[in-house]
């Protein structure tokens, strides 16, 4: 294991080059440079308000709960305006090289896309607050049509179809994550060969197993954060520093050596 700089940006980059099956792994620590406070970190949304608020459970029981979250969500964290930073243009840039398997991210933020990783080789672990969703029947909306209701007086949007709930595509607290894309982390997960923790804690389960389904099969591990997480006795390649500063570093390193 290495955490040494520039030195283990170069070991990281050689191992991606001789990489078949790359995944990227991506958490809060990559979108806090894209002016996204982490959700448990100071300014962070936990610190505003209770989670207790965001639970599925009152969500669905009361339309007043409904009525505030909505005001939260969209009025306060729509994140349209954000744009995407180093850090993703650089995972960006790994596909483009077709260096790149699939993005695994917790982030809710649509950074991934914008940033030009194709949707289809995105895994999102905990949805995507640019969408919102029925729950009787499924219809997904753009969160700006949405938005658009709430600035003409709706105070608790309905389905257009159906007249059923909507919520924000994302994942609330006491709902499980959806199975299809688990499932599909997961098996990407358990078949690469280098796993690249971006910005992760890697504390939040199910989605922290991730890095050990690639361990128990065989992969490499690297990890990119600024703090511990519970895998650093297990990566190859341990870095400590700013996402963007050092996947900036790693992937001009794979461009030299391509």
């Amino acid at each position: 294991m290495t955490n040494n700089n520039p030195g283990a940006e170069i070991a990281a980059a050689e191992m991606i080059l001789a990489s078949k099956r790359l995944v990227v792994f991506t958490g809060a620590g990559i979108s806090t440079e894209s002016g996204i406070p982490d959700f448990r970190g100071p300014g962070g949304i936990w610190t505003k308000f209770d989670p207790d608020d965001f639970t599925i459970q009152k969500f669905l029981r009361s339309e007043e709960t409904r009525r505030k979250q909505w005001k939260i969500l969209l009025e306060g964290g729509l994140l349209s305006s954000i744009k995407p930073n180093r850090a993703h243009l650089a995972i960006a840039e790994l596909e483009e090289m077709g260096r790149l398997d699939c993005v695994i991210t917790q982030n809710i933020d649509n950074l991934h896309q914008k940033a030009g990783n194709s949707p289809g080789r995105i895994f999102e672990l905990h949805g995507n607050m640019q969408w919102v969703r029925c729950l009787d029947c499924g219809e997904r909306y753009p969160v700006e049509h949405i938005r658009e209701k709430l600035k003409n007086g709706v105070e608790v949007p309905e389905c257009e179809i159906c007249h059923g709930i909507l919520k924000p595509d994302v994942v609330f607290f006491g709902e499980t994550l959806p199975p299809e894309v688990l499932d599909a982390a997961t098996a990407h997960s358990m078949r690469c060969d280098l796993f690249l923790v971006v910005g992760s804690s890697l504390v939040v389960h199910p989605a922290a197993f991730m890095p050990a389904y690639a361990k128990e099969a065989g992969a490499r591990l690297i990890i990119v954060n600024i703090g511990e997480t519970p895998y650093d006795s297990s990566a190859d390649i341990l870095i400590e520093g700013k996402a963007g500063d050092v996947m900036l570093g790693i992937v001009e390193k794979v461009r030299e050596k391509l």
